[in-house]
């Protein structure tokens, strides 16, 4: 598989904070598959999409991973950027993060996460937090590779046997 990460936060993409989330997101994701790009794009919609698009449609990503920008701070809007450049949600995934998250912070319902479709890209955004990205990754990782494949138009083992 082939995967990016986008970081969203004003202060990393300044340089006045250190990205704990976008790295750890990679090193997660390297035994998994590939990294092909790693950007950090302040909270603003505009720049959030344009990222989006360009690691969807240029880049040709599997899966884009966000992190950051998916709370209630006035300037969490990684969701509304989302949803400006998917053209279909998932939200079974979005669902099963909160969830598991649910399990371990009653904070976890204040997630406004989204996921979805562009083209054959599937977009899952993340909380900003290093242990909030660490456990919702193992949340979705054991549904990607039948996700990506899917995507690619292979819908041989839909409806198969999972453990």
């Amino acid at each position: 598989m082939v995967f990016s990460v986008l970081t969203i936060s004003d202060r990393c993409s300044e340089g006045e904070a250190e990205d704990k989330s976008g790295p750890l997101l990679c090193e997660l994701l390297s035994v998994e598959g590939e990294i092909k790009e790693y950007k950090i794009v302040p909270d603003e919609k505009d720049k959030i999409s344009e990222a989006l698009i360009f690691l969807c449609d240029e880049v040709k990503s599997d899966v884009v991973f966000t992190t950051g920008g998916t709370g209630l701070a006035p300037r969490d809007i990684t969701p509304e950027a989302t949803k400006a450049v998917i053209e279909r949600e998932t939200p079974g995934i979005s669902e099963a993060i909160r969830y598991e998250s649910l399990r371990i912070t009653p904070k976890a319902m204040l997630s406004r996460a989204v996921s979805g479709i562009r083209g054959k890209t599937l977009i899952i955004n993340l909380p900003g937090s290093p242990k909030a990205v660490r456990e919702s990754l193992a949340v979705v990782l054991p549904v990607l590779s039948h996700a990506v494949e899917t995507l690619s138009g292979n819908t041989q083992s839909c409806g198969g046997n999972y453990k």
